[in-house]
């Protein structure tokens, strides 16, 4: 059941990347290469930041074993593929698409260099190269999403009108394939305890600060830079999680896509109400980067 449940999580991200790229161009991809100083805030708010705060998070508060491992999972398994449905709406769609696209083939070099220098705290070394993480992003990144971009360049009215709806139902299988999980082995959860639940949204937040903070001046910018460092690569989190002896780290990646979505829930939401004045002064259609 446990590995059906793995099987429909990924299933679920690579539906969600086939939707993402249905609402994108070719163009879209290299838009933070023309913008330099944000590529660097995002390289470092991602994968730097964030899994530093998941070391220190580890180091500073008594956590049991399950905890700490996913904690640290999670950390090595930077990217963004998962920017939820609302993030595409509100913030600049070219910049949400590019950072998708690049911090995704960076985790390539970046996840099996992390994961190496956190091999210790993990009990035993973990062999991820970067051939094995290229052939993940291959399957259940850049197939499905070249598969969404060949299909918006075939039938463009179709994916313009499909795509967040196919997103959406994506999103709630996601969601219900960790709840799932979280009931199946809902002894993991005693065991983890409630410090442990709030270490992993202690984590969501600390992530959400480092992107807010990093992301410039631009309150687009901002907003998708913060929920990206938010959003950890799950297909990686899970292969790597199944290279660990029982179904624990897997179910603490459950906690955390729900934990993810509590704490980002009102931060999107204030940054709306941040942006709602902007956008009730000007032409949103001559502005795509505003909140509507």
């Amino acid at each position: 059941m446990t590995a059906t449940l793995l099987l429909l999580l990924k299933a679920a991200v690579g539906l969600i990347i086939f939707a993402i790229g249905m609402d994108s161009t070719a163009k879209d991809a290299t838009h933070l290469l023309h913008r330099p100083g944000l590529l660097l805030r995002s390289v470092l708010a991602m994968y730097v930041g964030v899994p530093l705060a998941a070391f220190m998070l580890v180091k500073l508060l008594t956590l049991s074993p399950g905890v700490e491992i996913g904690l640290l999972v999670l950390a090595a398994s930077a990217g963004a593929p998962l920017l939820p449905r609302k993030l595409l709406r509100i913030g600049d769609g070219a910049y949400i698409f590019s950072l998708v696209l690049l911090s995704s083939l960076l985790a390539i070099f970046v996840v099996p260099a992390w994961l190496s220098l956190l091999g210790p705290q993990f009990g035993k070394p973990l062999e991820l190269g970067p051939t094995q993480v290229a052939l993940i992003l291959a399957k259940s990144f850049l197939l499905p999403l070249a598969a969404g971009m060949l299909l918006r360049w075939g039938l463009p009215a179709f994916a313009v009108r499909w795509s967040s709806r196919l997103i959406g139902a994506a999103g709630m299988v996601l969601t219900a394939c960790a709840l799932a999980l979280l009931l199946l082995h809902w002894e993991v959860l005693l065991v983890a305890s409630w410090g442990g639940v709030l270490a992993l949204m202690a984590l969501v937040a600390i992530a959400l600060a480092i992107g807010h903070a990093l992301g410039g001046p631009a309150p687009d910018d901002r907003t998708a830079l913060a929920v990206a460092c938010a959003s950890r690569h799950i297909g990686i989190a899970v292969l790597v999680a199944a290279s660990l002896p029982g179904p624990r780290t897997a179910v603490i990646i459950a906690v955390y896509i729900v934990a993810s979505a509590i704490v980002c829930i009102p931060y999107l939401r204030w940054r709306r109400a941040v942006g709602a004045p902007a956008s009730s002064t000007s032409d949103p259609t001559t502005h795509p980067g505003v909140f509507r």
